[in-house]
């Protein structure tokens, strides 16, 4: 599903940066200013390549990190200065429908030379982010994403600080620019936009620097079109706080953890080590390990030994009410390279794969290739809802719904103890998952797979809050 990535290649090897990465730190007041335009961004080594031109928030990749507290109000200008429509969507937020950033649906887009001003009190503190949802498949891939953190209403006390990396995977070519080849149907109908060069915080080979024995709430963020990261701390002793910004009970986590595009986890780690150590935060590919960045232990040690871990304070939506009278029903994703689909609805009509692929389209769900004009569902507000999702294709599809968070209730027929809370889940090939939340958020909402190109090609829908 991923492409390997050569320690031969051009972007590894003595050259690796090694300043301190850092995103830009927007500032605390409650109303804050994107600006959509072409930058440039520092993505490989200097000793490599020059800066490589992007499409920045603010000027840079990712876009600056925005702060609020939970139940506190956010307003957000955005201006387009970009030579294309360009909408924010805010990313895992249980937000207000008219603010939720999908052109066609909830807005209309941002034309060049206008702005939007967004406005929304995210209830749930957590991990979130914020990504453009105008043709997404390019300009997220050019770098118009950042964070969004929403801080606990009471700091919580069970890290010394916290830490988000946003984990990208551009595609460069040789000279450091931006590869072209968007809209590539051949990688539509298979993974998706792949890229070449993973990077922490918009950079290569980047150099973190952390104290000896400092516990550190690590927030992750996988903002890439289309690449499933496996993520691994060398060793180090690391805790699961949270996964798509809801808390989770702290377990102890060995290995690697999965994010797959859009997907977040908090984790605790404690960086046990001595001052001039170094670990490495790697990527897992089919060549083995790719080390995106360091970590260099500095200074004198902040403890000599850690208290037992603590976990989050419980947020989010309540417990699943009963699921006897729940709204059921199913959404069957067909297409694809290798796929058995023959053809699809699409402009009101049957086609057949010839002339879907001509007019961009490789997926369907429910027999329908992208088409907007009806509802999958259309559903009460407060009424509980079990979405049947069934992937009848060769690929893994990473299924997100927008303005709610939801549980997997059953994977292939088989139920899941302690379903944890998600808005994004990875649907592997030939997998079904029954899905379960209660529609308490009126409006109509998104429902698509976010791996971009998937999307692009047909693999998005909405539902009904009413």
């Amino acid at each position: 599903m991923t492409c390997p990535i050569s320690r031969r290649s051009f972007l590894l090897g003595s050259s690796a940066m090694l300043a301190t990465t850092a995103i830009p730190r927007a500032s605390a007041a409650t109303r804050h200013r994107l600006v959509a335009a072409v930058g440039q961004a520092q993505i490989v080594p200097e000793t490599f390549a020059g800066p490589t031109p992007v499409w920045a928030f603010n000027g840079t990749a990712p876009g600056p990190v925005l702060r609020v507290r939970a139940g506190e109000r956010l307003a957000v200008d955005v201006e387009n200065r970009l030579d294309q429509p360009t909408s924010v969507h805010w990313h895992g937020i249980r937000i207000d429908n008219g603010m939720d950033g999908v052109p066609g649906l909830t807005q209309a887009a941002i034309a060049p030379g206008e702005q939007f001003s967004y406005e929304f009190v995210p209830p749930d503190p957590g991990t979130y982010w914020y990504h453009s949802h105008n043709r997404s498949w390019e300009q997220n891939a050019r770098g118009l994403h950042g964070a969004l953190i929403v801080d606990e209403p009471e700091p919580w006390r069970g890290a010394d600080r916290d830490l988000v990396l946003v984990l990208d995977d551009w595609r460069l070519a040789r000279d450091g620019a931006i590869a072209d080849g968007f809209g590539q149907m051949m990688e539509w109908a298979h993974g998706g936009r792949i890229g070449n060069t993973p990077t922490v915080n918009g950079r290569l080979g980047s150099k973190i620097a952390v104290r000896p024995n400092e516990r550190i709430r690590v927030r992750l963020i996988n903002a890439a079109n289309a690449r499933i990261m496996e993520i691994a701390f060398a060793g180090l002793p690391v805790h699961l706080l949270a996964l798509d910004g809801m808390p989770t009970t702290i377990e102890a986590l060995s290995g690697t953890i999965q994010l797959a595009p859009a997907q977040r986890a908090d984790l605790l780690v404690d960086f046990a080590g001595a001052d001039g150590d170094t670990i490495a935060l790697s990527l897992q590919t089919r060549d083995g390990p790719f080390e995106m960045a360091t970590f260099a232990l500095q200074g004198e040690p902040v403890r000599s030994r850690y208290a037992d871990p603590v976990g989050l304070p419980q947020s989010g939506p309540a417990a699943l009410p009963a699921l006897s009278n729940a709204f059921r029903t199913e959404l069957v994703t067909e297409g694809g390279a290798m796929g058995s689909m023959q053809g699809a609805t699409h402009q009101g009509r049957w086609m057949d794969m010839r002339e879907l692929v001509s007019r961009s389209r490789v997926w369907s769900f429910n027999g329908v290739a992208g088409d907007m004009d009806q509802p999958l569902a259309t559903v009460a507000r407060g009424r509980p809802i079990v979405f049947t999702l069934r992937n009848q294709t060769r690929w893994p599809h990473a299924m997100h719904v927008h303005g709610h968070h939801f549980r997997v209730v059953s994977r292939d027929g088989k139920p899941v103890a302690s379903p944890v809370l998600r808005d994004t889940e990875l649907m592997m090939p030939d997998e079904t998952i029954e899905i379960a939340f209660v529609a308490d958020n009126p409006g109509k909402w998104l429902l698509h797979c976010h791996m971009l190109e998937h999307a692009a090609g047909g693999m998005m829908t909405w539902f009904d809050v009413t």
